[in-house]
């Protein structure tokens, strides 16, 4: 059975968290990976789940690392990232 575009692409969200975790971890605050409940929202056009919104709120004082970090700066940055953000009462950081 053929797979949507769309899954695969959360997929690979979830394995791009995965790898870059321990390079934009600092101390045990920032994990990247904690922000896999809002690939959906991020990646596709999914409105942020409530666990999204949680775990963005947590990761927020981490939003300006994430965006330096080559790896994961095209999902913080881009138009989804920040409408998730919107909707989840969280402003975009200015970084």
């Amino acid at each position: 059975m053929k797979q949507p575009a769309h899954h695969l692409l959360l997929a690979a969200f979830a394995v791009v968290l995965l790898l870059c975790a321990g390079v934009v971890a600092d101390a045990a605050t920032c994990d990247a990976t904690q922000l896999t409940p809002c690939a959906g929202a991020i990646i596709g056009n999914a409105p942020p789940t409530s666990a999204c919104c949680s775990r963005l709120k947590e990761q927020q004082p981490c939003l300006c690392t994430y965006a330096r970090d080559p790896n994961l700066q095209r999902y913080v940055n881009s138009p989804n990232g920040k409408k998730a953000m919107a909707a989840c009462r969280l402003p975009v950081p200015s970084c």
